[in-house]
Formats: structure tokens, sequence, C-alpha cells
């Protein structure tokens, strides 16, 4: 029988997939999932979520799994709440212990406070366009991956982007970063501040208050700056809080570019013709025009086996991003059987193994059916972020639309915040860093 595990004080029930037809325990790939589907954010985990587990389901439906090892998982709620995010890693990583998919927080929170515990239990901890972002040194933190780019890198893209639409000159503008008062909404200012320096604009920082449905006070301030451009680190509620406010007062949207968190359908449906002409960066794209996402909806939703209540959401940003996070979790248990062994259920180490030697290429990415859904990615023992591209999309209304080819970010500028970071947590925790030389 399948089992949900949920902490004593979560809100609500969960509903929980797990497809293991005909596998034995030795041939299961077994994914704890750290998810939220209830609590203000749960509309967009409803798609992340979705997408990732049908991406899974696909795997066992078309291929019977990877090498005949089928993909097995259960949910447990965390609501975004880090507290419970530990206590379902806690219940859940005793089924990891034998196989281990990576984990998939989608909290940056929940991510710093499992970065320790997963490295302990060698679980590796997946953390896509999120999480501790001085991760990407592989040396310092061998278990944690923040897969195809960081919000550094990210952040570092929108001025690349700003300053492409500006001739090249950002000096003298002003930009505002309003932003999700958290570790998430947090990690690009030490970014920004260095982009501001070498550009010579001025950067002007703006909080928001969890959950961000109050922004009276901050958009009366963006109307007094008068900046150039809103750069906006949302989630949830407080994106389309904002795009309201933004036309409000009257700021153009279309100098307003969000993160990948707040650039989906959840953002811009609801806010109306207030969206419209808005920018955010992103990782994937949207759309079924990919192949892997419309036989998705062909082999596992023709199957009865969707995970969506709602298979309307198939094909949106989130849902897509779901796919594309399985996409690599499942690349790197099939590069860890090449080593280790094909057909047999990998351990967390193992996994970890296959994800720091991915080599994701067009080509690869056009056997998957999933050309441009995401940027290629390599990664390596001393860079765990295997890309740093992102696209600029922009809603016209109706759906999202790509304004940009993939742009990387100033890596030049950024990695050495990554590197000097690292450093610094690894004095401070007295760990010896891995010599990556060695492991190439």
């Amino acid at each position: 029988m399948t089992k949900i595990f949920k902490p004593a004080f979560a809100a609500a029930a969960v509903s929980l997939a797990l497809f293991a037809q005909g596998a034995t325990a030795a041939e299961e790939q077994f994914f704890p999932i750290i998810g939220y589907r209830v609590g203000p954010y749960g509309a967009n985990g409803q798609s992340l979520f979705g997408g990732f587990i049908d991406y899974l389901s696909y795997v066992n439906l078309k291929e019977g799994g990877v090498n005949g090892v089928k993909m097995t998982w259960e949910e447990c709620e965390t609501e975004y709440n880090n507290a419970k995010g530990v206590e379902c890693y806690e219940r859940l990583k005793g089924k990891a212990k034998a196989s281990a998919g990576p984990i998939h927080p989608l909290s940056t929170g929940i991510s710093y406070a499992l970065i320790e515990k997963a490295s302990a239990d060698k679980i590796p901890l997946a953390m896509v366009g999120y999480g501790r972002t001085d991760a990407v040194d592989g040396s310092v933190f061998p278990y944690a991956f923040p897969l195809v780019t960081t919000y550094q890198m990210q952040a570092s893209a929108i001025v690349k982007f700003i300053k492409d639409k500006e001739k090249g000159n950002l000096a003298g503008k002003k930009v505002v970063f309003l932003y999700h008062d958290s570790a998430y909404g947090k990690e690009p200012i030490l970014a920004l501040e260095a982009e501001s320096r070498l550009n010579k604009f001025d950067l002007v920082q703006i909080p928001v208050a969890h959950p961000g449905n109050e922004q009276g006070a901050q958009w009366l301030k963006i109307r007094q700056e008068k900046p150039d451009y809103v750069i906006f680190w949302g989630w949830g509620v407080m994106n389309q809080t904002a795009i309201k406010a933004a036309q409000k007062v009257g700021f153009p949207r279309d100098k307003m570019i969000g993160s990948w968190w707040a650039g989906s359908e959840e953002d811009t449906v609801s806010a109306g013709d207030a969206a419209k002409g808005y920018m955010s960066a992103t990782f994937n794209v949207s759309g079924k025009a990919v192949p892997v996402v419309a036989d998705i909806e062909k082999v596992v939703y023709g199957a009865g086996k969707g995970n969506l209540q709602d298979a309307s959401k198939i094909g949106t940003i989130l849902y897509n991003r779901g796919i594309s996070m399985a996409i690599l979790s499942v690349e790197a248990i099939r590069k860890a059987q090449e080593k280790y062994g094909k057909g047999k259920a990998m351990t967390g180490e193992q996994v970890r193994w296959g994800m720091e030697n991915l080599n994701i290429t067009e080509a690869r990415l056009k056997q998957l059916g999933a050309t441009n859904l995401l940027p290629e990615v390599k990664t390596t023992c001393d860079n765990h972020e295997g890309s740093g591209k992102v696209k600029i999309q922009q809603w016209d209304g109706s759906k999202w639309v790509a304004v940009s080819e993939w742009l990387e970010g100033n890596k030049g500028l950024i990695h050495p915040l990554f590197q000097a970071s690292a450093k610094q947590y690894a004095k401070e925790k007295g760990i010896t860093p891995r010599d990556c030389a060695k492991e190439k």
C-alpha cells in the first residue's frame, strides 16, 4: 500500500502517485519528494511537481524505467515551511538509503537547512534554479547541486539584457531590486551590487515581507525613485500583486524583469491586462511544441496515469520546469548506471557521481525530445551549476514569448564570488576541500 508521510501539524493531505508495478525493491530508484501543494505557494508546487512526477511516470511507461529500473516516489507536504521540510526529509531519508533519486525541495530555505544533513547521509540535493549558490563549488559541497543556473548568474544575465537594451551603457541609470524578504530574495544581492559597481548604475534595494500581498509602501517608493528598470524577485501571490501595483502607479511592465520564479502563467493570467508586456528570466520554455511534453500528454495521460488534476497546466512554464528537473535527475541516474552497472538501482553516492558528471548536449536533448526546453548542462567537480544560461521571455497577454537567445551572465565577475563564499564556508566548518584536479 502506498503511504504519504505528513508532519503532525500539516494542514492538508497531499495526493500521491507511487508507480512500482511489477518491480522488485532491487529494481526501484526511489525519489523522496519534499514538496508543497498547499499554502501560499501551493499553486506553483502543483504545476511543478506535477510535471516532475509525470516525467518519472513517462520513463516507466515509455522505457520500462532506466535500463529496467523503475522510478518510484513518495511525497511529503512542507507547505514551503523550513521546519516541515526538515521533518519530511527525516521521515523519508530511510527509504533513500537504499537508492536515492536527488531530493528537490523547491525552496531555498529548506535547501539551506538540508545541505549538511544530505551530505552526511550521502543523499544528493538538487537545487535547480534555487538554493545555496556557492554550492556551485563541488569541492566544498559534494552533495549539493545548484543545477542549470543560479540566482547570481540569472541576475547578471538580466543586467546584461538591460545593458544591451541601453546600447551597452548603464552609467547613471537607476535600477530598483524589489525582492521577497527571505533567503531566496536575498541571494542575488551580492551579484547585483557587484554589477552596479562595474556598470556604474544606482541600485536601490526594496524588500517585501512574506507572502507579499501587501506592497503599497514599496510601490510608492518606486514611484518616488523613478527607476529606469525594476528587477523583481517574487514568488507566489507576491508576483501578481506586484504586476498589478506596477500598473496602478504607472510603471511600464516592459521595464520590469522578474526572476524565473516570477515568470509563470500562475503570475500573469491572474494579473489580467496588467501583465501584458511584463518580462522575466527563464531556464526553460513553455508550450507543448517541445516533443517530450506532447508525448507525456499522449503516453501518461492517455494511460490515465497523469499527476495533474488540471490537465490544462500541461505545457505551462512551471510544468515544463518540473519536466526539466526530472530529466536532469533521470539522466544523472542513467550516467551513474554507466559507471556502476546498468539495470541496478543506484545509491545516493552513485547518483551524486552521475550528477557531477552530467553532459547533456544538444544532441542528447534532441534524443530526449527536449530540444531547446533547457540549455545544455555539463557539470564537473568544481562546477555544480553546469550552464549559467537563461532566456528572457515576455508575456504577450496570452502566452510567454522568448525575446532573447540563451544568455550567460558575467561569469568572470560572478563565479569568484561563489568561490570566495565556499572557501569561507569550508574554513568555518573545518572542511578540507576535495582536489578537483584528481577527480578528472
